[in-house]
């Protein structure tokens, strides 16, 4: 990984839009932080696309594609896309699967979650679950006290064992039935909304984050940039990112954001 400093001239005037995860990499300690959001906001008012790619819950991203200096977001690691359309008044909301096998998946996951509970001691499921609608979230470090690795593994063991999927964050351990990651889900958005075919475009979008459920960005996008720390992760991820920012967390976000618009 190559400081940001490091990023090509010539590569930050042909940005034409960032992704980004939140928990870590726009958040700081939890708290989405004014400096952070402000860079964020910059970045939109420039004229680039930003667009969040997060594990956090329907619920949330239904008021992040409405409020927030977005121009859509991708929830439950590549579950669904929304995107608040200005002119109409009107959320769009895009699952990958119908409602019937959603409320299928739900069930079986809410199995799974009580031989999670079961079986791995300290392990929670995460307080915003209520809000999510295709997967399932297994706090082992926000609203409990850290977990060991060995207990994360479990956790990953268990969705495994069961058929499911399953991706580790800074602060969960996320699981769904499907084939879906948050690189799919972002191809479909940037088709349906934009118009854009990502495999001819990539080159010219940056995706920033922090942890092992950013490995396929990492391993997709040339121009990937981790904050600071996505080292605490990088034992656990098979891809790492081009660059990587010195601070943490909002911090690294905000000198990502100040790098990107810095071009002479």
């Amino acid at each position: 990984m190559q400081p940001v400093s490091a990023f090509p001239e010539t590569d930050r005037r042909a940005v034409r839009g960032v992704f980004l995860d939140i928990d870590e990499t726009l958040t700081s300690d939890g708290k989405l932080t004014a400096e952070a959001y402000a860079a964020l906001e910059r970045l939109h008012d420039s004229g680039k696309l930003c667009v969040p790619i997060t594990g956090r819950p329907a619920g949330w991203c239904d008021h992040i594609a409405r409020m927030w200096p977005v121009d859509a977001v991708v929830g439950e690691n590549g579950a669904f896309y929304f995107r608040y359309d200005a002119a109409r008044g009107k959320l769009v909301k895009r699952f990958l699967l119908a409602p019937e096998a959603r409320a299928a998946n739900r069930s079986r996951l809410a199995e799974i979650g009580r031989r999670i509970l079961a079986e791995v001691p300290g392990v929670a499921i995460a307080s915003d679950q209520p809000y999510r609608d295709s997967d399932l979230a297994i706090d082992f470090c926000e609203d409990v006290p850290p977990v060991p690795a060995e207990a994360v593994d479990r956790v990953v063991g268990i969705f495994e064992a069961e058929g499911a999927t399953a991706k580790v964050s800074s602060i969960h351990v996320n699981g769904w039935f499907g084939t879906y990651d948050k690189l799919a889900m972002t191809r479909i958005m940037l088709d349906e909304c934009f118009g854009i075919d990502l495999d001819a475009e990539k080159q010219r979008f940056v995706f920033v984050g922090d942890s092992p459920n950013d490995a396929p960005m990492f391993a997709y996008f040339p121009l990937a940039v981790g904050v600071a720390n996505v080292r605490d992760f990088s034992a656990r991820m098979n891809a790492l990112p081009a660059y990587i920012s010195a601070g943490r967390s909002g911090v690294g976000f905000t000198e990502i954001s100040d790098m990107l618009l810095k071009v002479p």
